[in-house]
C-alpha cells in the first residue's frame, strides 16, 4: 500500500471562512487520534478568508476512508456542508520528502 495525500480547497459561502475554518480545525482535532492520519494541516488564503485548504497526510486511502465514514467525521460534515460554496479535492500520491517517511 502506497501512502495517500490530498489538497482540499473549501469555498465558504461569502462572509463564512471563519466558521468553516473552525469547523476544519475541530476535524484536524478529530484526527489527532486517528490511525493512519499523518498530517492534516488548516490553512486559510492570505488573498482570500473565504478560501481555506487542507493538507493531508494519511497512511493509505482506506484509512482517509474511514475517517470520513466515522461518525464524529459524519456530524462535523452536517456542520459543514450548509457553509460550504463549492469543494475542490485533489487527490495525490507522495513520492517523498522532508517529514515524509
Amino acid at each position: 500500500m502506497s501512502k495517500f495525500a490530498m489538497y482540499g480547497k473549501f469555498k465558504a459561502q461569502p462572509g463564512q471562512g471563519d466558521a468553516l475554518a473552525g469547523i476544519l480545525l475541530e476535524a484536524a482535532e478529530q484526527s489527532e487520534s486517528v490511525a493512519g492520519c499523518e498530517l492534516y494541516i488548516v490553512n486559510v488564503s492570505e488573498e482570500d478568508s473565504d478560501t481555506i485548504w487542507v493538507t493531508e497526510l494519511w497512511s493509505d486511502a482506506e484509512a482517509h476512508d474511514a475517517f470520513l465514514r466515522n461518525e464524529d467525521a459524519q456530524a462535523l460534515i452536517g456542520r459543514a456542508r450548509p457553509l460550504i460554496a463549492g469543494v475542490e479535492p485533489v487527490k495525490l500520491r507522495p513520492l517523498g520528502g522532508k517529514g515524509f517517511r
